[in-house]
């Protein structure tokens, strides 16, 4: 039943991927407006944001799923694709791996988290990965952001605080945020903190616990 139950919700588009690939076309990136999607995998959201022909910087640190992301968009001069980490600094960190990773690199790599408290990594599985601060990128790019989506598996609060403190976050015209407070316990002081600071902001549009 539970199967049957589940295939009826993907089949008239039910479930929380469908409704945030909704949710993110809803917001078309044209031509010569930017779109960054942190924590890219695979290139799921990636394909929907550059599908009208907007520029698109896609981040994905783990090397298995990056593989197919690029290639994924080689053939697309406006997507360009970085193998690293979004953080709130830059440097080197090692990245978890979901406690399944070895049975399937690929599927299992949207787990992949900056966080070790993370329920479902592994603490003895790690790759060590570049980080970037994205606050400095946003400002090197030189003109506003259409689009943010950030899902980087409990690294968002401290992302979102660094964009806030640094007021880069003014850059941003539509935030689409997966939080994992709820999930993580370490993050719910930062989570409750940062949850706050947005409440009061008319800009960006904010649409936290997207997924």
């Amino acid at each position: 039943m539970q199967k049957l139950i589940e295939f009826v919700r993907w089949k008239f588009g039910l479930t929380s991927e469908a409704a945030s690939k909704r949710a993110l076309a809803a917001v078309p990136l044209r031509p010569g407006e930017i779109g960054l999607d942190c924590g890219a995998n695979i290139g799921d959201m990636t394909a929907i944001l550059a599908c009208h022909g907007g520029i698109v910087h896609a981040f994905e640190p783990n090397p298995f799923a990056f593989e197919v992301l690029q290639k994924r968009f080689e053939h697309m001069p406006l997507v360009t694709c970085h193998q690293v980490a979004i953080s709130d600094r830059p440097g080197r960190m090692p990245l978890y791996l979901h406690q399944n990773s070895a049975n399937d690199e690929v599927y299992w790599s949207n787990g992949s988290s900056l966080v070790a408290e993370k329920s479902n990594v592994s603490k003895t599985r790690a790759i060590e990965v570049e980080t970037i601060d994205l606050a400095h990128f946003l400002t090197g790019l030189g003109q506003e952001v259409r689009v943010l989506k950030m899902d980087i598996e409990g690294a968002e609060f401290s992302v979102l605080e660094h964009l806030i403190a640094t007021r880069t976050l003014d850059l941003v015209d539509h935030l689409f945020v997966e939080t994992h407070d709820k999930k993580i316990p370490s993050l719910a002081e930062i989570g409750a903190r940062v949850r706050l600071q947005l409440a009061v902001r008319i800009h960006p549009k904010i649409h936290l616990d997207w997924v």
